[in-house]
């Protein structure tokens, strides 16, 4: 009887012991992990001139999941830009990214399983500082002298084709490989001759500490940078329902990055990450806040990545073709438009870069 009576003892112990091992398991936070391309000033851990910027600053997927005691929110800005996210997504460190073209292909060419879910700073322009004094009045002016650009960056490829069209290939330059505050650095020594980037070289031209003769902005849209909202395909598959929320906030903050009347807002929050409010108003100057923040994975959209990926290959950039099929999954943004009642609020271009007739 005393053997039967332990016996039963341990085996209620036992079950108690796994349900709570069970309840604990079950009270596991999930932590959504994201990695943004960029970092603000002085490593702020903020950036802007995206919507996803807009979305870490207004803490837009914090409020998302507000109520969900086991979801936590965590970001990580890379200094080290695309290719640092690309190690991350890897080693299985991040879940969602903000990523722009270049480091997306080359992730997808060499096995990263991912997929591109909506567009965050898919139109941003790129701009060619020259130091002062430098004697380089033209893009053409380039040939022979020191270059800084962030190899393997959106910036890297649209720099390229850039430089192409005025009859130059990479080749031809003395490039060198810097990240932001290494370009400022570099430009106000006059260590380089030039720098492609954008509002770091705005700032720069502001303080007379260089200037800015060149930038994509009122050229062939094709010179643009394209960007957007990455995932890994594991995360997806496992939490359906949690990554159609994180799409919904990042369209909530799309849309609100959108609408003209929060333009004064919208600067003072990507102050954050540094920036100073002129500089950005100067880098929107002449751009509706509409276009340059959609998140429409539309034909423009998908034929420039197409096209990015081509290029990519032709200039050495990517050793092998990049197969895009299936790549791109617009259901949860198309999701998130019914939802909200946006399916009309942003206008889709065509390839050409035309607005599509409604």
């Amino acid at each position: 009887m005393k053997l039967a009576s332990i016996s039963r003892l341990a085996a209620g112990v036992a079950l108690a012991l796994g349900m709570f091992a069970a309840s604990a398991q079950a009270e596991e936070p999930l932590v959504i992990h994201i990695g943004y391309a960029a970092i603000g000033v002085d490593n702020r851990p903020y950036s802007e001139g995206t919507s996803a910027a807009t979305a870490r600053a207004g803490e837009y997927l914090e409020k998302e999941f507000a109520n969900d005691p086991n979801v936590k929110i965590e970001w990580t800005f890379f200094k080290g830009a695309g290719p640092a996210v690309n190690e991350g997504f890897a080693n299985n460190q991040l879940d969602f990214a903000y990523q722009g073209d270049l480091p997306a292909l080359i992730g997808r060419a060499t096995g990263l399983k991912t997929k591109y879910l909506l567009a965050s700073g898919a139109r941003k322009p790129l701009y060619l500082a020259v130091a002062k004094d430098s004697g380089i009045k033209k893009i053409e002016d380039l040939k022979g002298r020191k270059i800084a650009l962030q190899r393997g960056t959106n910036g890297h490829l649209a720099a390229i084709k850039i430089l192409e069209a005025h009859g130059l290939k990479e080749r031809d330059l003395q490039v060198i490989n810097l990240d932001s505050a290494g370009t400022v650095a570099a430009l106000v020594s006059k260590d380089i001759d030039a720098a492609f980037g954008d509002t770091q070289l705005i700032n720069l031209a502001a303080k007379g500490s260089a200037d800015v003769i060149y930038t994509t902005k009122g050229d062939d849209p094709h010179f643009g940078r394209n960007a957007g909202i990455v995932a890994r395909e594991a995360f997806i598959d496992a939490h359906p329902e949690i990554t159609q929320r994180v799409v919904d906030a990042f369209v909530k903050a799309a849309q609100w990055s959108s609408e003209e009347p929060n333009r004064a807002a919208l600067f003072e929050l990507w102050h954050k990450s540094g920036t100073e409010i002129p500089i950005l108003e100067e880098y929107f100057r002449n751009d509706t806040l509409v276009y340059r923040n959609s998140p429409l994975i539309d034909d423009l959209l998908v034929s420039q990545y197409k096209e990015q990926a081509v290029k990519s290959k032709e200039y050495g950039l990517i050793r092998r073709d990049v197969d895009l099929n299936g790549w791109f999954e617009p259901k949860y943004l198309n999701n998130a438009l019914e939802k909200l009642g946006l399916k009309t609020f942003w206008q889709p271009y065509g390839a050409d870069g035309k607005p599509v007739a409604s």
